[in-house]
């Protein structure tokens, strides 16, 4: 209006990101597919069979789920917010499809999951490493996952040794599982976008899987990456990790003395408050004991080390077979990890 004031107008609140009426949530890992084509190509590189029992985890409005409906026999989708659960209903309501998907409405982690035969799957990136190992350690064996991680897991997962990602992630998924990077997707794929790329990654679990104690090589592999550049040598003359295993030799001999089975036991948790795979140790106590200090239990860890050739390498550098070798050593002098 000439003459009067000029009205300055509120900056506009970022729009919502919707798709069927139905707004997303980026703090709960709502990120979905809106490429066609990429969706299409994940379907095709997942190899379904028309006899599939399909596992898709976190299905959103359904734009994956309509394209494995189309490739496999049956789909089982697991869903943790309830609208979501019932945009699936409502679309595929009708339908040819109808019988042929099964919801699940629940927290994927907390989910008994049924037999299946292929997962497929966009994933909520914070649930990434447990949803893999709920997956890898599933009671009935699958054919393969294929999996949307972000970027940068994803490099973790497929790393090998000597990869600057090549970490504890790298060597315990690699146990269990071939693992192939399939496709890199650009953010702008999704809606709304997430602020990073992400892969598609193959995962087929190995058949038979191998016999080891699931807590004696996780509680091992924890050791060895505290500081993955630095030398084994190195890393088990720190005072921490020695008085852990000291602890961990002491309890079991006496098990052993007190019941005369020769077995190696489940002695706890002893994780040493690392949760993440990549988590180094703090500067506090990244202490190594004196040459005058640990006595013979101290000798007893640096004789396997010399005994393997283990002393002076680094765990960024070992192969699986060796860290089993290492492993193995170990537990032969009644040295154990978990």
């Amino acid at each position: 209006m000439a003459g009067g004031k000029i009205r300055k107008e509120k900056p506009k609140a970022p729009s919502n990101h919707y798709q069927g009426g139905i707004s997303f949530h980026k703090s709960k890992g709502q990120h979905i597919l809106k490429n066609p084509l990429l969706v299409d190509s994940i379907v095709q590189k997942a190899g379904i069979k028309s006899t599939d029992v399909i596992l898709e985890i976190g299905p959103g409005t359904g734009n994956l789920t309509k394209k494995l409906l189309e490739a496999g026999k049956e789909v089982i989708a697991v869903e943790l917010d309830s609208r979501m659960v019932l945009e699936l209903q409502r679309r595929f309501q009708g339908t040819p499809y109808s019988n042929r998907l099964k919801v699940i409405q629940g927290d994927v982690l907390k989910t008994e999951l049924p037999r299946f035969d292929i997962c497929v799957a966009n994933i909520p990136y914070q649930i990434s490493s447990p949803l893999t190992f709920k997956l890898l350690f599933h009671p009935t064996s699958f054919r393969c996952a294929v999996i949307m991680y972000q970027r940068e897991f994803a490099m973790r997962l497929v790393a090998q040794p000597g990869d600057n990602l090549y970490c504890r992630l790298s060597v315990n998924t690699q146990l269990y599982a071939r693992v192939s990077h399939l496709l890199k997707v650009g953010k702008n794929n999704f809606r709304p976008p997430p602020k990073v790329d992400s892969s598609v990654v193959r995962i087929e679990p190995r058949k038979p899987q191998p016999q080891v104690n699931k807590k004696e090589w996780d509680g091992f592999l924890r050791v060895c990456f505290i500081r993955k550049n630095k030398t084994l040598g190195s890393i088990f003359r720190q005072k921490s990790v020695l008085l852990m295993l000291e602890k961990n030799f002491k309890t079991l001999q006496a098990v052993l003395a007190s019941t005369g089975e020769a077995a190696v036991m489940d002695l706890g948790d002893q994780n040493m408050g690392m949760e993440d795979d990549d988590n180094e140790m703090d500067d506090d106590d990244d202490v190594e004991m004196d040459e005058g200090q640990g006595g013979e239990f101290k000798e007893k860890v640096m004789n396997v080390l010399k005994e393997g050739g283990f002393e002076e390498k680094r765990s960024s550098k070992l192969s699986q077979q060796e860290f089993l070798y290492l492993l193995s050593l170990f537990n032969k002098s009644g040295i154990h990890f978990s």
